[in-house]
């Protein structure tokens, strides 16, 4: 079987992408692991717009650029691990690293879930990257390494902080460290204290206020803190606040850690320092696509966020367009380009 696919190719840094035609070999592509998806929605993501503009070493042009697919299951290698879980015309959502700006997409089947019923393409497409981010951060065995969220989970007794708590990635670490049983104390900009308090932190605090610092750390200290989560801002701010606390807290980021940026005695590591492919996320899957996630989803008590701001409903020809958008910033939102 083979499809005539189309792809949104990045063929150099800094240029825009270009829409071309490519055969796609479906049971070669696919073998055990992957099923083959039919995009309805795309979510675009900051890393997308860097990835265009900024020449990075590790990445070699021309390549496919997106993380965000939701879609339909189009094709399943027959007898295949991946058709244990999945089956044709089954609605899907997850996380594909760097190759989901086409029309059909393979997939690994670890890092995917079913859509429910009540969740519409263009509102579940909002989770890939951003819940593989977080969980990863948070329930990692290299990094905070917390307790697997789980439906009614007891309380801990601990906080978490997360800092950046609007952003995407902040969004799905309030939920999935609140789904612990942890506390959690976010930072955000005043206007969107109300949505971040909406999605479970027990307290907030302005990121940029003159005493942010010494607040967020005496806050902290009022009970025991297990680690913090950088999703959005500054790596230097947030390492500060481990350092004036008494707890001398443990700092994940999801951007990388410049050495001058970490004070003497404070422990701050870049969450995908090491490793790739979908392996790399095994250990952190029952929070995500392989356990809580999807549950948490289908009972209404995981919230849709950031939520979907569609911008164009011309398939690939309107991913530039976002792309062009998400350059420029966003704030406790998630652009999305649907399939006409």
């Amino acid at each position: 079987m083979t499809i005539v696919n189309r792809v949104l190719w990045q063929d150099e840094v800094g240029v825009p992408g270009v829409v071309r035609e490519r055969a796609l070999p479906v049971h070669d592509e696919l073998g055990d692991r992957k099923v083959l998806v039919k995009v309805h929605a795309w979510a675009i993501n900051p890393c997308d717009g860097i990835l265009q503009t900024t020449a990075l070493s590790f990445v070699k042009y021309p390549v496919i650029l997106g993380q965000d697919v939701a879609g339909t299951v189009e094709a399943v290698a027959p007898g295949s691990t991946a058709a244990s879980k999945f089956s044709i015309g089954d609605r899907v959502f997850g996380f594909t690293p760097n190759n989901g700006f086409q029309e059909y997409v393979p997939r690994d089947h670890t890092l995917m879930a079913e859509i429910p019923e009540h969740i519409s393409y263009r509102d579940a497409v909002v989770f890939g990257l951003c819940a593989t981010t977080s969980s990863f951060s948070l329930f990692g065995k290299d990094f905070l390494h917390l307790k697997y969220p789980k439906l009614a989970a007891p309380k801990t007794g601990k906080s978490v902080l997360v800092w950046g708590g609007s952003s995407a990635a902040g969004s799905n670490a309030i939920q999935l460290a609140t789904g612990a049983g942890y506390d959690v104390i976010a930072t955000c900009s005043p206007s969107n204290f109300n949505y971040v308090k909406h999605l479970g932190a027990v307290k907030v605090f302005d990121y940029s206020g003159p005493t942010v610092i010494q607040d967020v750390a005496a806050e902290l200290d009022k009970g025991e803190c297990a680690g913090i989560y950088m999703a959005a801002g500054s790596n230097a701010t947030a390492c500060q606040v481990s350092a004036a606390s008494k707890q001398k807290l443990r700092l994940v980021s999801s951007n990388p850690v410049a050495p001058n940026d970490v004070p003497e005695g404070v422990e701050a590591k870049f969450t995908f320092g090491t490793g790739s492919g979908p392996d790399l996320f095994a250990e952190t899957l029952p929070a995500t696509f392989g356990g809580y996630l999807p549950e948490a989803l289908a009972k209404g008590v995981y919230k849709i966020a950031p939520p979907s701001q569609v911008v164009n409903r011309q398939g690939l020809e309107g991913i530039q367009e976002a792309l062009d958008l998400i350059k420029g910033g966003v704030s406790a939102t998630k652009l999305v380009v649907e399939r006409p």
